[in-house]
């Protein structure tokens, strides 16, 4: 009962942590809201599907450390439950770094961009709602140093 609640407090943490780390082109962090970003006009030559690592904020192997630490110290007597409690805890962080990083690892795009005066860009993000190809107008925004690609909007004269 212990272990399993133990697993479900780890992978209710890791979870909360997924939530919160994304480079989704979707996605504005707060702190990027109601800000005046640049545009860039330019055309998708190519794209290419990659994988964009997960992170390691520390947050898991913390949150690892102390259910394996607490689930290991409950075994046997005071000296064993300490020994136990150590390679608990130093286990618990390990797994709790992995279950960490691949939950927050995201599937995405590298886009090579010609903008409209020839110079080329090629931009690492998440993938989004919209479905981008080869060919098409996109705007570069860029806010506070972060870079996002989207369809750019019809012209209107």
């Amino acid at each position: 009962m212990q272990r399993l609640a133990s697993r479900l407090i780890l992978a209710t943490m890791v979870a909360t942590l997924a939530a919160c780390a994304t480079s989704s082109p979707d996605v504005v962090q707060r702190g990027d809201a109601q800000r005046m970003s640049t545009v860039q006009d330019g055309t998708i030559l190519s794209l290419r599907p990659v994988t964009i690592d997960g992170s390691q904020s520390g947050l898991g192997g913390a949150a690892g450390a102390v259910v394996g630490g607490v689930a290991g110290s409950g075994v046997g007597g005071s000296r064993e439950s300490a020994i136990v409690g150590v390679i608990g805890a130093v286990a618990g962080a390990a797994i709790g770094n992995a279950v960490e990083r691949s939950s927050t690892k995201e599937e995405g795009v590298e886009l090579l961009i010609q903008l409209r005066n020839g110079d080329r860009r090629a931009i690492v993000q998440a993938k989004g709602n919209e479905n981008l190809q080869a060919g098409d107008a996109v705007v570069i925004v860029t806010t506070g140093g972060k870079v996002r690609v989207t369809k750019a909007p019809p012209v209107v004269n």
